[in-house]
């Protein structure tokens, strides 16, 4: 028998209703979380003491890099989760690929989306892509926030099953168990923590080694992201890629951690490589 649990928190995921037309708090979250980061961006490309004289894009062309790498993340996401995380289901299913009211977004893919896309913007304009990913870096963070929360709010993507653990939840669709709230581990680790470090970075003149930034937050969400996942119940399609434990602090390898080490790699290669930059 559990010993600890609290009530989860039932918000309706639906935040606004309008007839047959569904406005969901995920789909929001996205949407802020894009605005948030544009409305930062361009506070950060209009203080010139941040670059040192770098090339960066206009606070007026952020509009349309802001496009881009919506689109960079909606697609890229959605085809990272059909190819990493259930595969199977839509080699039967093809047509259900494009069934994106059904759920199913990789952070992953959607990072591989958004990085083409703002490769794309930054040759489109002339700027150093370095410099751009920098940027867009620096605030990421704020939509990795609203989306773990948005996850908790759908009562999605729980945790591992937690009985001693006095903030434990039992979610709705996650079984009798108390479980840990992972989705706002993330949101603190990904989110918060990811974003205090990067922009202590800038602060301190991270900007002006064009790489840096982006490097130490390729770094920064992968160990946030392998550590969550120590608490955070696998996806069901997959489970354990190697190893079978549930505890909290054991089990195998799932794919959230796999595709964390080569985004750390890259993170680490950008940082090392920024190095060999002469401030500006």
């Amino acid at each position: 028998m559990p010993v600890f649990a609290i009530p989860f928190p039932m918000i309706d995921p639906v935040a606004v209703q309008l007839g047959p037309l569904a406005i969901k708090w995920y789909g929001l979250a996205y949407v802020a979380g894009l605005l948030g980061g544009w409305w930062y961006a361009r506070r950060l490309v209009a203080c010139d003491g941040l670059w040192g004289g770098r090339a960066r894009p206009e606070a007026a062309e952020l509009d349309d890099m802001l496009l881009f790498v919506a689109f960079g993340v909606v697609l890229g996401g959605r085809i990272g989760f059909v190819l990493f995380y259930d595969l199977a289901r839509y080699l039967e299913r093809p047509l259900d690929i494009f069934a994106i009211w059904q759920g199913g977004m990789s952070f992953h893919g959607g990072l591989i989306g958004a990085t083409l896309g703002l490769w794309l913007f930054a040759r489109r304009r002339g700027y150093p892509a370095l410099s751009v990913f920098d940027l867009a870096a620096a605030v990421v963070p704020i939509g990795l926030f609203l989306g773990r929360i948005a996850n908790f709010i759908n009562g999605e993507l729980w945790g591992r099953p937690a009985p001693d653990v006095p903030w434990a939840m039992v979610f709705p669709h996650g079984g009798p168990l108390p479980r840990h709230p992972s989705q706002l581990y993330e949101a603190f680790a990904e989110g918060i923590l990811l974003f205090v470090l990067v922009n202590l970075l800038v602060r301190f003149g991270g900007l002006r080694r064009p790489g840096y930034v982006a490097g130490v937050f390729g770094m920064g969400y992968a160990v946030a992201r392998i550590v969550c996942e120590f608490f955070r119940e696998p996806d069901p399609q997959l489970g354990f890629l190697f190893g079978g434990s549930v505890d909290a602090l054991s089990g195998g390898i799932t794919m959230g951690m796999l595709l964390s080490l080569p985004v750390f790699a890259v993170g680490l290669w950008l940082a090392l490589r920024s190095r060999r930059e002469t401030p500006a």
